[in-house]
């Protein structure tokens, strides 16, 4: 019963952190297009 909980345990340590990383690349993935939209919008103006 303990190996279960110890496997679990670890289960969720790495599961934790790498679900963190698909959230932080989609909000660098989002903050990049409103990037690229300012820049469309300020080439347009010149």
């Amino acid at each position: 019963m303990k190996k279960i909980a110890a496997l679990i345990a670890v289960t969720f340590a790495f599961a934790v952190p790498l679900s963190g990383c698909n959230t932080f690349r989609g909000a660098g993935q989002d903050i990049q297009k409103g990037g690229e939209k300012v820049e469309d919008a300020a080439k347009k103006r010149q």
